[in-house]
């Protein structure tokens, strides 16, 4: 036992002796060393006033330069503490530029009839026009819906019609683009028709996209304004309704502008055209680039599934797909995926309650960063003008009633008289900015420095040299002490 705790003691004197010698290798200045190296430090350093409290023999001189050299060391980190807040709280400034161009390119547009579906169509299935509100509440914010349960009626249709595909019903029995409901169409003089359209699914049944993505005019410039897309539809009020009861009481076609690479959004953004109206709608091209978190709200690295531009109401689109897929196993056909259809049923047993759960728990948010769909980093816009007048007038009704066979009054109350074209041939950016960047914090910092103290990053790194230097002089001289008393203990404690 005892050969053990020598062979202890003997270990740890030599682990001792060894960090002693290391040490001892590097010997400690003396005192006057250190004071030489001080002045030295004093009178070559870059940093202005250290220089005249080192050589200056009068005490009050050393004073006096003291102070200033103290006020200015005491601004500098003032200026510098308020520049790094002022950074910190991410300040943004936006910059509005107008581009002019000489060629610039159409939106699509959209175009859907205010009455959804055929009147033979909803006659032979009255309850369809509700429950078509029940299903396309999947493509609109912020509604919650009341009790379904409390219509009869509408539990019967659904559990009699377990095949029932409101899909193929709406396709089939909604409105449709043809010569005959599509009477003139011209693009920038030049003729267009139905097939120039794509059909798409909307919480208005069946819409046309007029320039859409794979159209071959989306890739095409316009070079004239004051000109643009003409279009005259006749709505067929006999041959379509709606249900007046939830406010669809109007008569005519509802579009909206949008870029080519993003879904159509009617909520909040569509633009009425009533019959026996013509509609005058100018535009401009407008673009909008936001910054990233902390400066702004958007996040660069959201990809979407099933879109190929990222915009915030398609991102809402799969945020409730995926919600809804999770917990009723299939997934509405106006929302993006491919699961299996929701049937009626399902729309209205689990579809219908879980978009009311989506809304109250605020499961698919959008705006800020940490929000399920922020906003995107840069979007197009398509700010319009409209203005109506009455179509056709007297003399055009009478020519127009002779060439389409149809009575004054059939004319009056079906026609619809829409051109879009752009105001002027340019485009408004809207850029939101970083207002201090990196390179001009530093330039600021280093103006401060260059004020105050007459300093630079190399007085920076020579104060740094200074400091280090002591410190490691202070630290081996308390390692010494330290050794030392840990070598006496035992001697101490053997006497």
């Amino acid at each position: 036992m005892e050969h053990t705790e020598k062979s202890k003691t003997h270990a740890e004197k030599g682990l001792l002796g060894k960090i002693k010698h290391y040490l001892a290798k590097r010997p400690l200045p003396s005192p006057a060393e250190r004071k030489k190296f001080d002045r030295e430090f004093a009178i070559s350093t870059s940093f202005h006033g250290i220089y005249n409290i080192a050589q200056n023999q009068s005490r009050v001189r050393k004073v006096l330069w003291l102070s200033v050299v103290l006020g200015s060391v005491s601004l500098l980190v003032w200026q510098v503490y308020s520049r790094l807040v002022n950074y910190f709280t991410w300040p943004t400034t936006t910059s509005i530029e107008v581009q002019y161009v000489e060629k610039i390119e159409f939106p699509a547009v959209t175009f859907c009839n205010l009455n959804r579906f055929q009147t033979e169509a909803v006659s032979k299935f009255g309850i369809i026009v509700f429950l078509w509100d029940v299903v396309s509440k999947v493509l609109r914010l912020q509604e919650i819906s009341g009790n379904h349960t409390e219509s009869s009626e509408t539990l019967d249709f659904v559990t009699s019609h377990q095949n029932f595909s409101i899909t193929e019903f709406v396709k089939n029995n909604g409105f449709f683009l043809n010569q005959d409901t599509l009477l003139h169409c011209d693009f920038f003089g030049k003729p267009c028709g139905p097939k120039d359209f794509k059909h798409v699914f909307t919480e208005y049944g069946n819409c046309f996209t007029f320039n859409h993505g794979e159209n071959i005019q989306s890739k095409n410039k316009v070079s004239l304004s004051g000109r643009g897309l003409k279009l005259l539809f006749n709505v067929h009020q006999e041959e379509f309704t709606d249900n007046p009861m939830p406010g669809f009481a109007d008569a005519g076609i509802i579009f909206v502008i949008h870029s080519p690479k993003k879904e159509p959004q009617f909520d909040g953004l569509g633009l009425s055209s009533p019959v026996g109206m013509h509609a005058r709608v100018t535009m401009r091209q407008l673009k909008t680039v936001h910054q990233e978190y902390p400066w702004g709200e958007c996040n660069p690295d959201i990809k979407l599934r099933d879109f190929t531009t990222y915009s915030t109401y398609s991102c809402l689109k799969e945020c409730k797909a995926q919600h809804i897929q999770q917990q009723c196993g299939c997934l509405p056909f106006l929302l993006p995926g491919n699961g299996v259809e929701c049937d009626l049923l399902k729309h209205y047993n689990c579809v219908s309650p879980i978009l009311d759960h989506i809304e109250l728990k605020g499961l698919c948010t959008m705006g800020t960063h940490n929000s399920s769909c922020p906003v995107s980093c840069e979007e197009t816009e398509y700010p319009a003008t409209v203005s109506y007048s009455t179509f056709p007038s007297q003399r055009a009704l009478k020519f127009l009633a002779k060439k389409l066979n149809q009575s004054q009054e059939y004319l009056r109350e079906n026609l619809v008289n829409i051109e879009i074209n752009y105001s002027d041939l340019n485009y408004k950016i809207t850029q939101q900015q970083k207002a201090v960047s990196v390179p001009e914090l530093l330039a600021d910092v280093g103006g401060q420095l260059g004020l105050f103290c007459g300093a630079s990053l190399i007085t920076i790194i020579e104060i740094i040299e200074y400091v280090l230097t002591n410190f490691y002089w202070i630290v081996i001289f308390f390692l010494l002490k330290i050794l030392e008393m840990i070598q006496r203990t035992p001697q101490l404690q053997s006497v």
